[in-house]
């Protein structure tokens, strides 16, 4: 289910490492990591859709996440999350985030994300089909996705 280690990112922000996201063991605690692919989500989101998206209308809604822990983070690290879109269905769209450290010559892989995201018509509160303009953007950005 994981990405390959080897995935091209496109997509990649930094992310600061808070006091409070580290725990009594001196790393940053495993939840906190939801937070950090959140914010680069968001930040793909931005880029990737522009304003196409009415947000409070119509978008996206996290269906299902899971999360690989390889390495530790702790509070001097440097992290930064890589976000692509692989897939779209009908309804969802599958993505990918890698949580790295480093620098891009010594860069370590921290953890390993997949999502699912489904379409949402927030005013009606039902799933909507993934709108061709949105996969176009995908397209235009990624240049390589898998269409079902």
């Amino acid at each position: 289910m994981f990405s390959d280690h080897h995935t091209k990112f496109l997509h990649k922000v930094p992310v600061q490492i808070r006091f409070n996201d580290v725990d009594i063991a001196g790393h940053v605690n495993n939840a906190i990591y939801l937070q950090y692919l959140d914010y680069a989500r968001l930040r793909y989101f931005e880029q990737v859709f522009d304003d196409t998206i009415e947000w409070r209308k119509k978008g996206l809604v996290l269906a299902k996440i899971e999360i690989e822990f390889f390495e530790s983070v702790f509070l001097d690290d440097k992290i930064f999350v890589q976000t692509k879109i692989e897939k779209i269905g009908n309804k969802s769209i599958y993505m990918h985030q890698h949580i790295v450290k480093g620098d891009k010559e010594n860069e370590t892989l921290i953890s390993c994300c997949t999502s699912i995201l489904v379409g949402y018509d927030y005013e009606n509160k039902i799933s909507l089909a993934i709108p061709q303009e949105w996969k176009n953007k995908v397209l235009e950005f990624e240049k390589k996705v898998q269409i079902k």
